[in-house]
C-alpha cells in the first residue's frame, strides 16, 4: 500500500511518530542522565522488589484510569482542540521527583500512585489535544496503553515490531475490557478482563518502574537527580502517547492497513 494515501501533512506527522518510537528507550535515557549503566543500580535493589513493584504498580494503574481520566472532558467542538499542558505535568513530577530523590529508591512505591496519575491525565490531555474524544471507553484505555509502550528497544526495527507486536498483544484484552466498561462502568475492580488488561500493561511498565528505582538507588542521584529522572519520565511518556495518538487518528481516517504500511515505507 503505497504512502501517497496519506496528505503530506498527515505523512509528515506519520514520520515524526515514528522518530519517537526508535529514539532510545527509557532504560538507555536514564544511562546517559546519571552517567552509569541502569544495570549497576539494579543490583542495589532488594530481594523481591520486583514483586512488590508489580502490586503497587498494578493498584496505582488502576487507580489512576479511576480517578484521573474520568475528570477530563471531551474533544472541544468544530475540530479545535486544546492542547496539552506538557510543561506544567512535568513541573508537577519534577516536584514530587525531588522530594523522592531525597528519600531514596523505596520512595518510588509511595509516589508511584501519584506520578502515575499525572502522567495518566497528561496523556488523556494529548490524546484530546489530537482531537480523540476522552470520554470515549476506547480512548481511555489506550491511554492506559500508553504505559506498555513505554520499555521499548532502540532504532528502527525495534519501532516496527515492538510498537506493533505490544499493541497486537493487547488489542483482545483492550476489546474485552472496553465491551465490560461500557456494560457496567469500571466499578467492579475485580472482573477478570480488568484484571488481565491491568496486569498486562503492569508488567511492562513495571521494567521501566524498576529502572527508575535502579536509577534513585545510585548514591550519587539526590534529590535534584531525583526530579531530574522524574522529568525524563514524563518526557517519555507524553512522547510515546503523542505518537500512539497520532497514529490512532491516521488510523481513524484512513484505515489501519494504509497506515502500518506507510509507516513501513518511511526511513528515518
Amino acid at each position: 500500500m503505497s504512502s501517497s494515501l496519506l496528505s503530506p501533512e498527515d505523512l509528515e506527522a506519520l514520520r515524526q511518530a515514528k522518530l519517537i518510537l526508535v529514539s532510545p528507550n527509557i532504560t538507555a535515557r536514564l544511562g546517559q542522565l546519571i552517567g552509569k549503566p541502569i544495570e549497576s543500580g539494579l543490583r542495589l535493589l532488594p530481594r523481591g522488589w520486583n514483586g512488590r513493584v508489580l502490586q503497587t504498580t498494578e493498584t496505582a494503574l488502576y487507580r489512576a484510569l479511576e480517578v484521573s481520566i474520568s475528570t477530563l472532558g471531551a474533544a472541544e467542538p468544530g475540530g479545535s482542540y486544546r492542547r496539552s499542558r506538557d510543561r506544567m505535568h512535568k513541573a508537577i513530577v519534577i516536584g514530587s521527583g525531588a522530594v523522592a530523590g531525597a528519600i531514596g529508591f523505596y520512595s518510588v512505591l509511595v509516589e508511584l500512585p501519584f506520578a502515575t496519575g499525572v502522567m495518566l491525565r497528561s496523556i488523556a490531555e494529548i490524546a484530546r489535544s489530537e482531537g480523540h474524544d476522552i470520554t470515549s471507553v476506547d480512548t481511555r484505555l489506550a491511554c492506559l496503553e500508553v504505559f506498555a509502550l513505554g520499555g521499548g528497544g532502540i532504532g528502527e526495527e525495534a519501532a516496527e515490531t515492538g510498537y506493533w507486536a505490544v499493541r497486537a498483544a493487547l488489542a483482545a484484552t483492550i476489546r474485552e475490557a472496553a465491551a465490560h466498561i461500557a456494560e457496567k462502568g469500571l466499578t467492579q475492580k475485580g472482573a477478570p478482563v480488568l484484571v488481565r488488561l491491568v496486569a498486562s500493561v503492569a508488567s511492562r511498565f513495571g521494567v521501566v518502574v524498576t529502572s527508575q528505582a535502579a536509577a534513585l538507588a545510585i548514591p550519587v542521584v539526590g534529590a535534584v537527580s531525583g526530579g531530574a529522572v522524574n522529568y525524563l519520565f514524563m518526557d517519555h511518556f507524553q512522547d510515546l502517547a503523542r505518537a500512539h495518538f497520532v497514529i490512532k487518528r491516521l488510523e481513524n481516517e484512513y484505515g489501519a492497513q494504509p497506515v502500518r504500511a506507510a509507516f513501513d515505507s518511511i526511513v528515518v
